[in-house]
């Protein structure tokens, strides 16, 4: 295991930090009352409606206590990034709770080769978690951490470091709220599509009601070889009612992806490939309005600012969607949205001459400036979560332009998702994983893959049973495939470009009951 890779060790520190703030009395100016109750409950009521006595009476909501604005965390404005609740009824707890993991893998391509062939291997993963959710009045921590290492048994691989972190931080007040995310992981490969129990077979929890969608930044959709990388997501959003059937969204967000280290993903070959390392400046503005209980419509508009500082080149892209929701409390939340999207990308003038905007250096004699290309094209995303009595069922589909994963800079996706998790009986449950992305090349460069476009995509089935209160036993297999079109292989009539892994794991989590901290 590197040097580098015990440097990560600064964010378990960085999570002890959260951690300490948390309790400190400084955050506690809005305790519970005495009764035990958070100031949040209200006065209570006899069975008249009449408040009882000796309670303090709620303020009065700035719309009247009849036609006040629907509270965010329940029906958040369909322009934001919370999610609609299909749990509505849950208790809302402060709670700490830790975890583990154990698991066993084999896999028939665990070093992400190229052909697919020749590296079966198996993979040893230790983990640790920790979720923590603390509740104030208007004051809200989410935390989840899940760390470890896994045994790679291949040669010159070895232990690698598996690191994920998300943070959430919200204030809210009457009419809205103010939230501060960070999502961050450092993993040997990326992080769409990966096997179940790879980072803990029931996943991370705490922050299920937010939506990180692609537009953001700070997902690999595809993964080639085995190199460590750091990926990055921070945000910070706002939400605001105007009045009880219309709000206002504003969000801004940096992401980036590092890459430490080349790769070797030809099989039979010393060639190397060095990852295109990106870095993502969005924001988004929108307007939300309730037609009716159940539906919302939003227009939003968007900004991406991708720059690729190793090859000094960028591009910006701006979005323009029309929104429209459904949702059926504890039940359906419905999402469709599509619009135009226009991208302004720079051509080296290395790549395309053109006089109106290059020019000759005279003591080097190489060409300089950038030839502005403007291109229209669309952006969109579907999403659907829908609660059976046994069975959970998520689809969604997005296609926005993203960082290029490290095999391209910049590219045009399609992701399309579908989960579903079902109860079998009391003891015994059942999870099915689907996902796809294509992804176009969207500027020439030197560096990373030589191909026009690429598709990944991954179906995993799962069992698991729990035995008592703590533990659960887990059983998956895993297929996934990596493709590249044919222009990655150049002038070559027949040459491998096609990347296929089959992964069965067998697990066991400790996941005790969550520690109630009011």
């Amino acid at each position: 295991m590197s040097i580098s890779d015990f440097s990560l060790s600064r964010t378990g520190i960085w999570m002890l930090v959260v951690l300490a703030l948390a309790f400190t009395p400084a955050w506690t100016q809005d305790s519970p009352a005495p009764n035990g109750n958070s100031s949040t409950t209200g006065s209570s009521q006899n069975s008249t409606g009449q408040e009882s006595s000796g309670q303090e009476q709620p303020p009065v909501p700035a719309y009247g206590q009849e036609n006040a604005p629907p509270p965010i965390t329940e029906t958040p404005p369909l322009s934001g990034i919370d999610l609609p609740s299909v749990e509505p009824h849950a208790a809302p707890l402060s709670y700490i709770q830790p975890g583990a993991t154990v698991s066993e893998s084999a896999d028939t391509n665990a070093a992400n080769e190229i052909g697919g062939g020749g590296s079966t291997a198996s993979i040893t993963r230790a983990l640790g978690s920790l979720t923590l959710q603390r509740l104030w009045s208007h004051y809200d921590l989410a935390l989840d951490y899940m760390g470890g290492a896994g045994y790679y048994d291949l040669p010159g691989e070895g232990g690698k470091l598996l690191q994920q972190m998300d943070f959430e931080q919200k204030v809210t007040w009457k009419r809205g709220q103010l939230a501060v995310r960070d999502s961050f992981s450092y993993l040997p490969e990326g992080n769409f599509g990966a096997a179940y129990g790879s980072l803990g077979s029931q996943g991370i929890a705490s922050l299920g009601t937010t939506s990180f969608a692609t537009f953001w930044g700070g997902a690999a959709l595809g993964t080639l070889g085995l190199a460590p990388r750091i990926i990055n997501l921070s945000m910070a959003d706002v939400s605001e009612y105007l009045s009880p059937k219309s709000a206002i969204t504003a969000a801004g967000g940096y992401a980036f992806t590092h890459f430490y280290g080349s790769v070797e993903p030809y099989i039979d070959s010393s060639a190397t490939l060095n990852f295109i390392g990106d870095s993502q400046v969005s924001g988004q503005i929108g307007y939300s309005r309730l037609l009716t209980p159940k539906t919302q419509v939003a227009a939003v508009y968007g900004y991406q600012g991708f720059d690729f500082s190793a090859m000094g080149t960028a591009f910006h892209s701006h979005v323009i969607q029309l929104m429209y929701g459904h949702q059926i409390s504890g039940r359906m939340d419905l999402l469709v949205a599509a619009g135009p999207q226009f991208t302004r990308i720079g051509i080296s003038c290395s790549v395309t001459f053109d006089p109106n905007y290059c020019t000759v250096n005279p003591q080097t004699l190489a060409l300089e400036g950038t030839i502005p290309d403007h291109r229209i094209g669309a952006a969109g995303q579907f999403r659907l979560q829908y609660k059976f009595p046994k069975t959970m069922l998520t689809a969604a589909y997005q296609r926005y332009e993203t960082g290029g994963s490290g095999f391209f800079a910049g590219a045009q996706s399609d992701i399309a998702h579908v989960s579903a998790d079902r109860s079998l009986s009391r003891v015994w449950g059942a999870m099915l994983d689907l996902g796809y992305s294509r992804n176009a090349r969207i500027q020439t460069s030197s560096s990373g893959i030589a191909a026009n476009d690429y598709q990944y995509g991954f179906a995993g089935v799962a069992v698991h049973r729990a035995f008592g209160h703590d533990f659960h036993a887990f059983a998956s297999y895993q297929f996934n495939k990596l493709a590249f079109d044919s222009s990655f292989c150049g002038t070559s009539s027949v040459c491998d470009r096609i990347s296929n892994r089959n992964v069965i794991t067998l697990g066991l989590d400790w996941t005790p009951r969550p520690i109630r901290i009011d």
